[in-house]
């Protein structure tokens, strides 16, 4: 038996909702494999500010910090949606991010076969495609300084600052380097360096790191010509790395190649073990959908993944992880979809709580087979 503290953070929007069916299936992982998972719930983003008048609590950091992972939902939402405002609920997942040290974040991209059919690009573009996005999550534009807005004599004035370091650029290659040597053996150094300073001196550390990785195959795209090419060519991708920004938007658009925001989930993590465990952040890479909040249309699977990587890189339970992956694959197979997803004329369109319970079966009857 194994014991493990995990920090829960749902959040705001469907946040709780996509955190219920997730949970189902992690309660189940602990009871089949004989685990004990001890979870403590916190709040976070607009849910915190309305209760503590922040985003994100020093007792709320304390409690993650001393976890072996934090599984958190999403936050943000029109109630707290004021561009001027000084506390925003987004403060609290860059504040866990930042505070955590979880510079690397990848968001795995596989198209499933069966849902060709359910997506707006043709079988022939999306066949093959398997790849990791790594994106440096604690720097550039999100906590560059300075970063504000003014008014002068010619009106209205904002600036953000795009900052970097030589380390910071370093150890996200790396990290995609090394995870490309256990895949496919090839990288897609991404910036703009035709324009931007912090991008020429990427690619330069870029072709630098490169040199100590003699198997791994290197290319350079512009970001805007790799968002071009995630749309024409997704298969020829393996591992692409990227500063914050471009990830957050390259990551977005990758979703579309799985059907929806609602498949993919995230790793956020910072420095591992020798056994490459160590403290993480898992979510699905959506937002909070505040227009269907409560309908039972939040696709639950995404977050359900989370939970999945969480299992792999913080707490190292491999066949575990593997469990819900395949529970989920059935699922989809068997024709069952929300949503989101709904696209062939075969689609069984079901609820959030329909496809929590589904995944969660499906894990149980791989047990007693």
């Amino acid at each position: 038996m194994a014991f493990f503290n995990i920090a829960l953070a749902p959040g705001d929007g469907i946040g709780p909702e996509v955190f219920e069916e997730a949970l189902k299936v992690l309660h189940s992982i602990e009871r089949l494999y004989s685990h004990e998972f001890s979870l403590k719930e916190v709040l976070v983003g607009g849910a915190s500010i309305d209760e503590t008048g922040v985003a994100l609590t020093d007792e709320v950091l304390d409690t993650a910090s001393t976890s072996n992972a934090v599984l958190f939902g999403a936050v943000g939402g029109p109630k707290w949606d004021d561009p001027s405002a000084s506390v925003r609920p987004e403060q609290a997942i860059l504040g866990l991010r930042k505070g955590l040290g979880l510079f690397a974040n990848l968001r795995p991209v596989r198209v499933n076969p069966i849902m060709f059919e359910d997506s707006a690009l043709k079988r022939e573009v999306l066949e093959g495609t398997d790849l990791v996005v790594v994106r440096e999550l604690t720097g550039g534009v999100y906590f560059g300084r300075p970063q504000k807005r003014w008014t002068n004599s010619r009106g209205r004035q904002a600036v953000d600052t795009v900052r970097y370091s030589e380390k910071e650029f370093e150890r996200i290659l790396r990290v995609g380097f090394e995870l490309a040597r256990s895949r496919r053996k090839k990288v897609t150094s991404v910036d703009k360096a035709n324009i931007l300073e912090t991008s020429r001196l990427w690619r330069e550390i870029a072709t630098e790191i490169s040199e100590d990785y003699p198997d791994v195959e290197v290319e350079h795209l512009l970001v805007d010509a790799c968002a071009m090419h995630l749309i024409r060519r997704p298969a020829d991708f393996d591992v692409i790395v990227t500063e914050n920004l471009f990830g957050d938007i390259l990551t977005d658009e990758a979703s579309m190649l799985a059907g929806s925001m609602g498949m993919l989930p995230s790793a956020s993590l910072g420095r591992r073990r020798k056994n490459g465990t160590g403290l993480g952040l898992y979510e699905p890479i959506h937002g909070t959908a505040p227009d269907i909040v409560g309908q039972g249309l939040a696709n639950p699977l995404a977050m359900i993944l989370s939970v999945a990587l969480m299992l792999r890189y913080s707490l190292g339970l491999e066949k575990e992880a593997e469990a819900i992956e395949v529970a989920v694959e059935k699922v989809i197979a068997d024709g069952y979809r929300t949503a989101d997803i709904a696209g062939g004329v075969q689609s069984k369109v079901i609820s959030t709580s329909q496809m929590g319970t589904l995944v969660d079966e499906k894990i149980e009857l791989s047990q007693k087979e």
